[in-house]
């Protein structure tokens, strides 16, 4: 075992069951990435998902949403492919070190995932500001968006003087964090709350010992996951599923 992997046979007995299936993907749905493309899912609802198992799940390009593990498998595109971030080795930029500066007064309050009235407030006015239309902000899709949550899922919840800054949901399994969401206030988005979140997820994995950080999907051509990559050292998972 190299690098916080788990054991490859483990990864390669998933990837065996995982075609003996021969899944289907979904029907086609425009693409939240790239323009004029459409997007394609497989989905996979285990029984049961530990968080060894979801694990495995990562290294094979699939991500969690609620109950179900679900990967791209669009026609003709394989552009979405999963960023982790190596933790030991990650040294902050200028702009990510400025950041974690202006942002030395938040507080970080962390423990299972609790749907709000405030949270689900701040949810709205934060997808209204990215006016995406992706998301609808009811209550309903709060819950089960972020809540559906996994045993293994967590959430931070960041104040700043008594003022609800953000809050993120990620897994946490044997050997990384993952990231999943993170909404955050708009009146707030000169902090870069965003790029805090991920500075205080990387000293997170730094405190529980664990060697990486998953971001999720990064595509290299979409201007909106540049920030991603700005994460030194990281790495992507080839269409081979090997790290590099």
């Amino acid at each position: 075992m190299t690098g916080g992997a788990l054991p490859e046979p483990a990864r390669a007995r998933l990837a065996a069951v995982l075609d003996s299936l021969g899944l289907e993907p979904s029907s086609p749905s425009p693409c939240p990435y790239l323009p004029d493309r459409d997007s394609r899912l497989v989905v996979v609802r285990p029984e049961r998902l530990p968080a060894s198992l979801y694990q495995l799940f990562l290294d094979l390009n699939f991500r969690r949403l609620g109950g179900v593990v679900y990967r791209p498998q669009c026609d003709g595109c394989r552009a979405c492919r999963q960023l982790r971030v190596d933790v030991a080795g990650f040294r902050p930029n200028r702009a990510q070190r400025r950041c974690w500066r202006k942002n030395a007064s938040v507080t970080a309050a962390v423990g299972r995932p609790r749907p709000t009235d405030e949270k689900h407030a701040l949810y709205r006015r934060y997808l209204q500001a990215r006016h995406d239309g992706q998301m609808s902000g009811s209550r309903e899709e709060f819950n089960d968006f972020l809540h559906d949550a996994a045993s293994f899922t967590e959430e931070v919840v960041f104040g700043l003087e008594g003022r609800l800054l953000g809050c993120g949901i990620f897994d946490a399994t044997p050997q990384a964090l993952s990231a999943v969401y993170f909404y955050f206030d708009p009146e707030l988005n000169s902090r870069s709350p965003g790029v805090f979140n991920v500075l205080w997820l990387v000293q997170e994995c730094r405190r529980r010992g664990l060697p990486w950080l998953y971001l999720g999907y990064h595509v290299a051509s979409s201007p909106s996951m540049e920030y991603k990559a700005s994460f030194r050292p990281c790495q992507t998972l080839g269409e081979d599923v090997r790290w590099g």
